[in-house]
């Protein structure tokens, strides 16, 4: 079972002198652990429940970029962008920069997008739910084949390419993993069967129920698109709870791994991480990883 934390939340600790400090604190403890993931959350406003807009928020790849600077070894993805946010080309030279100036350890984590206050707020486009998902499997295609190193004309549903050059290519063979984000059985689950390295499920509090269904959705689109189920990580979006204790921790992982989850990504709720919260994740990590 692999273990991850995504940083949502940027109020700066106590402990800690400013947010740069932090984030810097934070991207040494778990570059000298054995949690695999650093992810960020790709908002420009808070969307943490327990937040406002007005708390603070970094743009992603920006700080994607810094973390990469003071890491080694932890791999570096958003948790997730939202299909619309960027034009889709601009998408994977971001992750591509990141993965080549990271030395290999960049993912895309992707999704269709659903924060309308935000959009309408910051000036984001949000189309239509349907329109959303041509427009990401627009940018999954692409990146696969800007990655593929074809330049040839790009003709998408909601985008049209005349010459995708990406120079330099991506440092990680064939190409950066894929993890899409979200969901739904018929639109966001069959996008991950045909084109994703990985999924990102949500702890719901219903004994798995919810998780089993959607597994056994992921793996009907799979038999139908003739891909093994098996190429695709089963990743779990939970929340460190409040005084949990490691070994309290790595019990729900334990139970997470029964459902036929292959990897854990860790959030705070209403705080942000600090040396105690993320002593926790990471003697779990450790011991996942015996």
């Amino acid at each position: 079972m692999k273990i991850s934390i995504s940083i949502t939340d940027y109020r700066a600790a106590p402990q800690f002198d400013g947010l740069r400090t932090q984030l810097a604190a934070i991207a040494r403890i778990v570059d000298d652990s054995d949690i695999d993931t650093l992810w960020v959350a790709d908002h420009l406003l808070q969307a943490d429940p327990t937040a406002t807009f007005d708390d603070p928020m970094l743009e992603a790849y920006t700080a994607l970029g810094f973390l990469a600077a003071r890491t080694e070894r932890v791999r570096l993805g958003t948790m997730v962008t939202a299909a619309t946010f960027r034009p889709p080309a601009l998408t994977v030279k971001a992750v591509t920069t990141l993965d080549v100036l990271s030395g290999g350890r960049a993912w895309l984590g992707v999704g269709a997008g659903y924060q309308q206050a935000e959009a309408d707020a910051m000036g984001l486009p949000l189309p239509p739910t349907a329109q959303r998902f041509e427009e990401l499997e627009d940018l999954l295609r692409l990146a696969l084949q800007m990655w593929s190193g074809d330049d040839s004309p790009f003709d998408g549903a909601r985008h049209r390419l005349g010459r995708p050059i990406n120079s330099p290519q991506a440092v990680r063979r064939p190409h950066p993993p894929i993890l899409i984000g979200g969901t739904g059985e018929q639109k966001t689950l069959r996008l991950a069967a045909r084109y994703g390295d990985a999924c990102n499920l949500f702890d719901i509090p219903d004994g798995g129920a919810t998780i089993r269904r959607k597994l056994a959705v992921l793996a009907q689109h799979c038999a139908d698109v003739g891909r093994p189920y098996g190429d695709i990580t089963k990743t779990v979006t939970t929340a460190l709870g409040p005084g949990e204790s490691s070994a309290e921790f790595l019990a729900r992982t334990e139970y997470f791994a029964e459902l036929g989850l292959d990897h854990v990504c860790v959030i705070r709720r209403g705080s942000a991480w600090n040396a105690e919260t993320l002593g926790v994740v990471e003697q779990a990590a450790s011991l996942a990883s015996v």
